[in-house]
C-alpha cells in the first residue's frame, strides 16, 4: 500500500495563515496522531488531503503520485461536523455513500450490513439519523468512511462524543484497517487515547508542524529529570538531605508525591552518586527517567492555542 505525503503546504485567507509549510507522511499501516490546539491547522490540512479547499502552496501525494480526483474516490473521510443527512434512514444513505464511491448495489448493501453490525448499529439500519445518539451517529458517520473499503482513513476528531465502549470498539477497527496495510491519520483531543493507539504524533502549532515522531521519540526528546522514590521504612528527610549533599544534582519536589523526588544532574554521573547517597540511608523502591506524557508535551511545545484558523 502507497504512503500519504503532505509536502509543504501554504494556506492563507488574506492576512491570516491557516498552513505555513506544514510537510508530514503517513506510511503504509500506520496510524498517525493529528494533533493541535484548536485553530492551529488540523481541519484545513485535512480538508486540502480530500480537496475541499486548494492550498497556496505545496503538494499531497499518494504514492508520490498527486493525489487527484480519482484517487480520493477511494479515500475514507470523517468530518469533524457529522455529514449525514439527519432525516435519511441509516442504511438508506449508507447505501447512497457506497454507490458514490462505484460500489454495484449488491456490494453496497453487503457492506451497509457488515460495517452496521460490526460497529454496533445494524439494528438501527431502519431508522432515521436524527433519532439516534450522538454517540450511534458517530458510528455511522465511520461506517459512511469505511463502507467503500478505502485505502487511506482521514479522520476528523473520530472519538468525540463516543462512551469508552464505542472507543474501544472504534480503536480497533482503526487498527484492523492499519494491520490491512491502509494508512490512519486521526486528529483528537483525547491525548491519552492517542498515545495508545498511534504509531506516530504530529503535533501542529499555529500552521506548523513543530514535533513528530513516535511516542518513545518525542518522549524522549529534551532532558528528563530522574525520578527517585523510597520505601515507607525510609526517613524522608535524611534521603533529602542526603541528596541535597551531593555535588552536580538539583533536588526538586514531584507534585502531589511525598515518596519521591525529581533529580536534575548537571555533572556527569551525578545522577550514580546520588542514587548511592539515598541507598546509605533507606530503601530505595525506583530510580528511573521520569519521561513525560504526551500530554505534557503537548502543552511543552504549543503555546497558547492559535485563533488563525478559527478566525479565517
Amino acid at each position: 500500500m502507497p504512503s500519504l505525503e503532505l509536502d509543504r503546504l501554504s494556506k492563507s485567507y488574506g492576512s491570516v495563515h491557516a498552513l505555513r509549510e506544514l510537510s508530514f507522511e503517513v506510511g503504509a499501516g500506520e496510524i498517525f496522531g493529528f494533533v493541535g490546539s484548536n485553530g492551529a491547522g488540523k481541519t484545513t490540512a485535512m480538508r486540502i488531503t480530500l480537496g475541499v479547499l486548494a492550498a497556496d502552496a505545496g503538494e499531497v501525494r499518494w504514492g508520490g503520485v498527486p493525489l487527484d480526483l480519482e484517487m480520493r474516490r477511494r479515500v475514507g473521510y470523517m468530518p469533524e461536523e457529522r455529514g449525514l443527512y439527519p432525516k435519511m434512514k441509516v442504511a438508506e444513505q449508507l447505501l447512497f455513500f457506497a454507490e458514490l464511491h462505484g460500489m454495484s448495489p449488491a456490494d453496497a448493501r453487503e457492506a451497509v450490513d457488515r460495517w452496521t453490525d460490526r460497529l454496533g448499529v445494524g439494528h438501527r439500519r431502519r431508522d432515521a439519523v436524527e433519532k439516534l445518539s450522538l454517540g450511534n451517529q458517530q458510528r455511522v458517520q465511520l461506517a459512511a468512511a469505511l463502507v467503500h473499503d478505502p485505502v487511506l482513513l482521514v479522520l476528523d476528531e473520530p472519538f468525540s462524543g463516543l462512551d469508552p465502549v464505542a472507543v474501544d470498539v472504534m480503536s480497533e477497527v482503526l487498527r484492523e484497517r492499519a494491520a490491512a496495510g491502509v494508512p490512519v491519520i486521526f486528529s483528537s483531543h483525547q491525548l491519552d487515547l492517542v498515545e495508545r493507539l498511534c504509531d506516530r504524533v504530529g503535533i501542529v502549532s499555529a500552521g506548523s508542524m513543530v514535533a513528530t515522531g513516535s511516542i518513545d521519540e518525542l518522549r524522549a526528546t529534551g532532558e528528563a529529570p530522574w525520578m527517585l522514590a523510597w520505601g515507607e521504612r525510609t526517613d524522608p528527610v535524611a534521603v533529602r538531605q542526603a541528596l541535597a549533599a551531593v555535588p552536580g544534582v538539583t533536588v526538586q519536589e514531584v507534585p502531589g508525591r511525598g515518596d519521591a523526588v525529581h533529580l536534575l544532574a548537571q555533572l556527569e554521573g551525578a545522577e550514580q552518586a546520588a542514587l548511592r547517597a539515598a541507598l546509605e540511608v533507606g530503601e530505595v523502591r525506583s530510580f528511573a527517567r521520569d519521561l513525560p506524557t504526551l500530554t505534557e508535551l503537548f502543552r511543552d511545545v504549543v503555546s497558547a492555542p492559535a485563533d488563525e484558523e478559527v478566525a479565517a
